[in-house]
């Protein structure tokens, strides 16, 4: 069997597959974000301890197994000495504290001259802001650490003892998209320049190793990229939507403009002259959660109450920006808060649920937009446990929709990890859709209409969070 590894931001998970791409098992823990003040942090040997413990369920089942493929969040400063070993908690892709550095380099134009370099919109959660941070504020923590990794870059070195990350995380924000390699002059404007030391090694093709048992093991790439490879997006045009904690939207193609914008960022892939343009907004299924758990409704409950209220959720409107912060994609605004508006005495648990989940979907859609989207589409993650929520998004976004469903970032792992070792796998039966959806042409139509007014909505919204 093949097994994928994908380290979640809350679910750690590992599947075993068949050499024809059918899913045997899935073994999954979770793995605690500690949230505190704008600060989101986790524990790095609870996040290893859960990868041993998946893993180790899948091998006793007693099947040999082929190879292993890594993957897992992006984003985020790991730190860890010489051992692999962390000097202080991961600080997540989801962590705000460098916002106000953000905001700063937003004025000045550091972040914009960036953005032009690499292709890179920088957020407080990634490697540029976060480290700069420490810098400021922490000195003593880059002082101890040995590397800066990326969250499947620490389990790969605790696995196999090897210090590497992959084209694919190394893109946000220093990887210059041309060369494939570290750009100086950015790490520089960053004022991190004394601190390149940390910077892991970028291991291109794919850093390989060896687990313990003896079975082969690739690093990369990281859930976005890995996904859209489970997914089968590959050719140019065509897309991906993952609704999943993260709202991603990726679009495959072999062109980087740096023109328009400056938002989401070009992900190169382990295929030279390939990239992802990656729109990754801020909060997908988050949101919807954080709506459920305020009103008391189960997730079970979902797919009753959309078909509760009509298209437009009697008047109730969302803009579902709720991440610590702010937005990152299909432009940043560290500041920006998620809004309800329309309510009233007379709205209903189904209003609000639906007009979440109707925010939502325009998001994705802008991203999707702001991406260059004009082929076919594939959709994964938790929201596709939501038939009704996919015939919504399939009629606000206005498209057909590949359903692929299961562990496809984890299937995408296994598909990296089988091209780096020279392993022939099936790759158009490992990423069949499981379904098809299409969009309603009559509410197709209301919801073009409704996706205009909550671009009004969104712009009156960032002029309020730029004032504040």
């Amino acid at each position: 069997m093949f097994i994928g590894i994908d380290v979640g931001t809350s679910v750690v998970k590992a599947a075993a597959f068949d050499a024809s791409g059918a899913a045997l098992a899935v073994e999954s823990r979770p793995v605690a974000l500690d949230i505190r003040g704008g600060h989101v942090e986790q524990d790095m040997d609870e996040v290893y301890d859960a990868v041993v413990d998946v893993l180790g369920a899948l091998r006793a089942q007693g099947e040999e197994v082929a190879l292993v493929g890594l993957t897992g969040q992006g984003d985020g400063v790991w730190l860890v000495d010489e051992s692999g070993r962390p000097v202080r908690p991961a600080i997540s892709w989801m962590d705000g504290r460098a916002h106000e550095l953000v905001g700063e380099w937003l004025a000045s134009g550091v972040f914009e001259s960036v953005f032009r370099r690499t292709g890179s919109a920088m957020f407080p959660g990634c490697p540029g802001p976060v480290l700069a941070w420490l810098e400021q504020h922490e000195p003593q923590s880059l002082d101890a650490a040995a590397t800066a990794l990326y969250c499947k870059d620490m389990v790969f070195q605790r696995l196999t003892g090897l210090r590497a990350t992959d084209v694919s995380d190394a893109s946000m924000p220093f990887l210059d998209p041309h060369t494939r390699s570290y750009a100086p002059d950015v790490v520089d404007a960053l004022g991190l320049s004394h601190r390149s030391g940390l910077l892991p090694p970028v291991a291109d093709p794919l850093a390989t190793g060896m687990l313990p048992s003896g079975t082969p093991i690739a690093n990369g790439p990281y859930d976005l990229p890995a996904c859209a490879l489970g997914a089968g997006v590959t050719a140019p045009g065509d897309g991906l939507l993952i609704v999943g904690t993260c709202l991603a939207s990726l679009v495959a193609t072999r062109d980087v403009d740096l023109a328009g914008e400056p938002a989401g960022l070009y992900i190169s892939t382990d295929r030279p002259g390939d990239f992802l343009r990656a729109m990754p907004a801020m909060v997908g299924t988050a949101a919807l959660d954080w709506v459920l758990a305020t009103t008391g409704v189960r997730h079970t409950e979902v797919d009753a109450l959309l078909a509760a209220t009509p298209p437009g959720a009697h008047g109730v409107h969302v803009l579902p920006y709720f991440a610590p912060s702010g937005e990152r994609a299909p432009f940043v605004e560290p500041r920006l808060r998620a809004e309800l508006s329309g309510v009233s005495l007379e709205s209903t648990k189904a209003d609000l649920i639906r007009a979440t989940c109707e925010g939502i979907a325009f998001a994705a859609r802008h991203c999707l937009d702001a991406a260059g989207l004009t082929g076919t589409l594939a959709i994964c993650g938790g929201g596709t446990r939501s038939p009704a929520w996919m015939r919504l998004f399939a009629d606000a976004l206005g498209r057909e929709l590949r359903i692929v469903e299961g562990e496809v970032g984890a299937r995408g792992a296994v598909l990296a990890s089988a091209a780096r070792h020279g392993v022939e796998l099936d790759v158009a039966s490992w990423t069949a859709p499981t379904s098809v959806v299409a969009p309603d042409a009559e509410r197709a139509a209301y919801y073009a209409k409704a996706y205009e007014e909550h671009l009004d909505r969104l712009a009156a919204a960032r002029a309020r969070a730029r004032r504040t």
